[in-house]
C-alpha cells in the first residue's frame, strides 16, 4: 500500500526527490508539525520524517491518533479524535507564531 500510495503522489517523479519525507538532508527545515493515524497509509514514513528532522537538530512536533486513516480529520469532523487532532494543531500554531507565556 506505501508504495501504491507513494506512486499516487509522486507520479512520473518516483525517481525525484520531490518530497522532503525523502530528502537526504534534513538540517535547517523551520519548526515543523507532522500528524498522522495509526491507520495512515503514510504512517511509518511520517514518523520517519521526523526522525530525520530531530536527527538533524530541527525541531518537530509528531502526532499519531489511534485508529485514524489518511484525510480521517476532513472526513469525519465531529468525531472526538479529529475534534483534538484540529486543537492540537490550532494549540501548536499558536505556541509557534505566538511563543511568549501567557500574561494571565
Amino acid at each position: 500500500m506505501n508504495e501504491f500510495g507513494w506512486r499516487s503522489v509522486l507520479g512520473e517523479h518516483t525517481g525525484e526527490n520531490v518530497s522532503p519525507a525523502l530528502a537526504d538532508d534534513l538540517s535547517g527545515l523551520p519548526t515543523t508539525y507532522i500528524d498522522a493515524g495509526t491507520a495512515e497509509v503514510f504512517r511509518d514514513e511520517d514518523v520517519t520524517y521526523a526522525t530525520g528532522i530531530w536527527a538533524a537538530g530541527g525541531q518537530a512536533e509528531l502526532h499519531l491518533w489511534a485508529g485514524g486513516f489518511h484525510g480521517f480529520s476532513a472526513l469525519f469532523p465531529h468525531v472526538r479524535v479529529s475534534a483534538a487532532a484540529r486543537r492540537t494543531q490550532a494549540d501548536w500554531l499558536a505556541r509557534v507564531l505566538d511563543p511568549s507565556p501567557d500574561k494571565d
